[in-house]
């Protein structure tokens, strides 16, 4: 990427960011996703049916989340590493263009702030 590509910020987002379309092809991952899905083949993903990186009970739940109006957000905790993980859709002309996740690695303790 060259340093005018306005998305060359997000390549390197200290999370992952996983893109499909609607019919749950991979759009995009930048560099974290492509690390933390490397066992099935990282950036060479990108193209590929994500229903197949995923178990039934998986699958299941992300046809709900495509058809679904709200977000699905969760924690989970793997390897002794606790992640905020969001999975929601993306609008492309005002019609669902598919589903963004992102995870996001969390700290032991994190401050919550209640704001007015």
């Amino acid at each position: 990427m060259t340093s005018r590509d306005p998305m060359e910020w997000f390549e390197q987002l200290p999370c992952s960011v996983t893109v499909c379309d609607e019919s749950f092809a991979i759009l995009y991952m930048n560099e974290k996703s492509a690390e933390a899905n490397s066992e099935d083949g990282g950036k060479a993903l990108v193209g590929k049916d994500m229903m197949d990186c995923h178990p039934p009970e998986a699958r299941k739940k992300i046809k709900k989340e495509m058809a679904s109006s709200r977000p699905n957000v969760y924690t989970v905790e793997k390897k002794g590493i606790k992640k905020l993980v969001f999975h929601g859709k993306w609008k492309k002309g005002g019609r669902t263009g598919g589903l963004v996740e992102l995870v996001i690695e969390l700290p032991d303790k994190i401050p919550h702030f209640v704001r007015t």
